[in-house]
């Protein structure tokens, strides 16, 4: 598929009144700082008929005027500490096109093709980025990337349900909320948990964790799968998974499956009995924090419960044991940890000179996980005035380990899990992840 990119240029704010001053600026979150300092790619694919290019493009010009922070810049300030730059620099706007009909299988399996539907996620000054790929068959492809230090996956979601709201010439609502007391420090500060080697580690730590992480996989040896899960199977294993766990809960459908998703990932892998594995989960603070905090808020506003077993624990269990251990990871993530980590990465991280956690150039995770999802995100409302998307999926991210659920475009209550996995341990893989035999107590131990 050859992508023809026809006319690359710059989209800047488009003010009602008499523009604001351009040398203000928004401090960056402890938040912000410490979670992934990359761009982020999504595509949405829309079947005809489809907008014009240019409503799209003055949906995007009024919108940047409520979210004035994306025409922005990241910079610092004279102490030195990371800003937005509120400088109206405007963002990358690409017209593209492909002398065919959409493909769809493009969309059925994630692949380097991906890649040339959206712009690149390489040295990179605008905060969000705009493709629209058009096709001969007159289905259109959005392709838009965002830098993860001024909005997490919420935030983001927000955004773009706001600019379909604006290219239908409706009103932005909600609006976005911003509140920087949400983030300020307690005074004196109270630290009550171990920050340093959650969402913190120290620059000698982390030289000796790449240098001991080296292995004889290289980033080619990784693939990308997409598979899919009913509501039925769903269902099934939800059910597996709440029974008999000894409390008495029943789990959710994200417990369940990410207990799942854990089990067969470490039995495909092969790992030693003796190993420790462990899941990065992201935990949405909006829920967590006490008062809580609106969905609307814009930013980051995420930590990460680290849910941790044994190889031989994890498998020899039957399946809520994997589930309980998610379901109370997730839980120690709670209004007093959210304020402890403010208070820690205010002082302590800074005297400490401490780096985060969070790297996206990590390619291999193994033994680990990093499952983050977008189940709760309202994809179906990203609606540019022809209807919602056909299909929307993260662009190519053959990072082995880091696992991403979205809702399907199948049917309603389906779910995708996209799975970055050695090609050595994908045949295990695919044999066991529906496997009624693999999730049932009584069969597990013939797979150790």
């Amino acid at each position: 598929m050859k992508v023809k990119v026809e006319s690359p240029r710059i989209i800047k704010p488009l003010y009602e009144i008499t523009p604001p001053s351009k040398t203000s600026q928004i401090p960056l979150s402890v938040f912000d700082t410490v979670t992934y300092d990359a761009h982020i790619a999504v595509i949405y694919a829309y079947h005809p008929p489809t907008p014009s290019n240019s409503a799209i493009e003055l949906g995007l010009q009024k919108t940047l005027a409520i979210y004035r922070e994306m025409a922005g810049r990241l910079g610092k300030d004279e102490r030195g500490n990371l800003v937005i730059l509120l400088n109206d620099k405007g963002v990358k706007f690409i017209e593209a096109s492909v002398e065919s009909a959409l493909d769809h299988s493009i969309l059925l399996k994630p692949s380097p093709i991906l890649l040339n539907l959206h712009p690149s996620l390489k040295n990179v000054d605008d905060l969000i980025q705009i493709q629209i790929t058009r096709f001969t068959c007159g289905s259109m492809i959005v392709g838009f990337t965002i830098h993860h230090r001024v909005a997490d996956g919420r935030s983001a979601s927000h955004l773009l349900v706001a600019w379909s709201q604006a290219t239908r010439g409706l009103g932005v609502n909600p609006l976005p909320f911003r509140d920087s007391t949400i983030v300020t420090p307690r005074n004196p500060p109270l630290i009550e948990f171990e920050h340093e080697g959650a969402e913190f580690i120290s620059k000698r730590a982390q030289k000796e964790y790449s240098l001991n992480g080296l292995t004889p996989y290289m980033k080619n040896d990784v693939v990308v799968e997409k598979f899919h899960f009913t509501p039925e199977f769903i269902t099934k294993l939800k059910a597996i998974a709440s029974s008999k766990n000894g409390q008495n809960r029943p789990f959710s459908t994200f417990q369940s499956l990410v207990a799942h998703l854990w089990r067969v990932m470490t039995r495909a892998r092969n790992l030693h009995c003796s190993e420790t594995t462990q899941i990065r989960i992201a935990v949405d603070g909006r829920m967590r924090l006490i008062p809580r905090v609106s969905n609307e808020y814009f930013g980051n506003l995420v930590l990460w419960a680290f849910p941790t077993a044994k190889v031989k624990d994890l498998l020899r269990e039957p399946l809520p044991y994997a589930a309980n251990l998610i379901h109370d990871a997730i839980a120690k993530v709670n209004n007093d940890y959210f304020k402890s980590f403010i208070d820690f990465a205010s002082y302590e991280a800074i005297e400490k000179d401490l780096i985060p956690t969070a790297d996206m150039n990590k390619h291999i995770l193994c033994p680990n996980l990093e499952v983050d999802s977008w189940l709760s995100f309202p994809s179906h409302d990203l609606d540019f005035g022809t209807g919602s998307p056909c299909s929307s999926m993260p662009s190519f991210y053959p990072t082995e380990g880091m696992l991403l659920l979205v809702p399907s475009s199948i049917g309603e209550g389906d779910i995708d899990a996209f799975i970055p996995i050695f090609k050595d341990n994908l045949s295990v893989f695919k044999k066991l992840c529906y496997s009624p035999a693999f999730m049932q107590i009584e069969k597990l131990h013939s797979y150790l």
